[in-house]
C-alpha cells in the first residue's frame, strides 16, 4: 500500500508546479501592458511642450521668423530695384537703349554710347575668374586684334563688382573693357539673365548699336570663333 501513496503524492506535485508557471505569464502581461502604456504618456508630454513652447515647440516659430525675415529684407528689395529699373527687351533689331553701368575701373558708362563710332561684341560671362568664363574671355582676348581690326570692340558684361573683375582682368591680361551689372537689367534685357544667375551668351551689334545677332546660350571655347565668324561674314554682305 506504501508505494501507491508515493505515487498520489507525485500526482498532486505536478499540478502544484503548473499553477505557478501559469501564473507567471499573467505578470508579464501586466508589465507589458505597462510599457506599452508608457510611451503614451511621453507622448503627451512631447505634445504639452510644444504647446508651451519647449524646444519642440520653441524651432517651429524660429525657422518660419527667419524664413520671413530673409523673404522681406532681400528677394522683395532685390525685385523692387529691378523693377523699377528695368529695360525693355532687346531683341534682334533692337537698338542699344541709354543705360549707365560701371566698367572695371567703377567708372560710369552709358551703354548706348559704345556703338556710336563701332561695332561691338558683348558676352556675357555668369562669373569672373571660373575656369568656363576664364575659357571665353581668354578666346576673345587671344583674337580681340581680329575684332578691332574688323571695326568690332568687344566688353564683357557680368554682375560681378568692378573690384573683382579688375582683379581678374590683371590676372589674365584681358585687354579690352568689363561692364559691372549688378542687379542683372542689362543682363535681364537681353535675355540672359534668369532666376539670379546669367547666362553665357554673346551679343553683336553693329556702328549705331542695332543688334544683328546673339546667341544664347554658347559654350565657353565657341563664343569667340562664332562672333567673330559672323562679323567676318557682316562685313563681305556690305562691302
Amino acid at each position: 500500500m506504501a508505494p501507491r501513496a508515493k505515487a498520489s503524492t507525485e500526482a498532486v506535485e505536478p499540478t502544484r508546479r503548473s499553477t505557478r508557471i501559469s501564473a507567471q505569464p499573467k505578470v508579464e502581461t501586466v508589465r507589458e501592458v505597462t510599457k506599452k502604456a508608457a510611451p503614451k504618456a511621453s507622448g503627451k508630454k512631447r505634445s504639452a511642450n510644444e504647446a508651451e513652447g519647449g524646444e519642440d515647440g520653441g524651432d517651429v516659430p524660429t525657422t518660419k521668423k527667419s524664413k520671413g525675415e530673409s523673404a522681406g529684407t532681400e528677394e522683395p528689395v532685390v525685385e523692387l530695384v529691378d523693377k523699377s529699373a528695368a529695360l525693355s527687351p532687346i531683341d534682334i533689331g533692337d537698338v542699344l537703349p541709354s543705360y549707365t553701368v560701371k566698367n572695371e575701373k567703377d567708372e560710369d558708362v552709358d551703354i548706348a554710347s559704345l556703338a556710336a563710332e563701332k561695332g561691338i561684341v558683348i558676352f556675357l560671362i555668369p562669373k569672373a575668374d571660373t575656369p568656363g568664363c576664364t575659357t571665353q574671355a581668354c578666346g576673345f582676348r587671344d583674337s580681340y586684334p581680329d575684332f578691332t581690326s574688323s571695326g568690332f570692340d568687344v566688353y564683357c558684361l557680368s554682375a560681378d563688382k568692378p573690384a573683382a573683375q579688375a582683379k581678374w582682368q590683371a590676372k589674365k591680361s584681358l585687354p579690352y573693357p568689363l561692364l559691372s551689372d549688378p542687379k542683372r537689367v542689362l543682363i535681364t534685357a537681353l535675355g540672359a539673365g534668369e532666376g539670379g544667375k546669367t547666362k553665357r551668351s554673346h551679343f553683336i551689334f553693329e556702328k549705331g548699336g542695332k543688334l544683328v545677332d546673339k546667341k544664347i546660350p554658347v559654350k565657353p571655347v565657341d563664343s569667340p570663333k562664332l562672333a567673330l565668324e559672323f562679323i567676318k561674314k557682316l562685313n563681305a554682305s556690305e562691302s
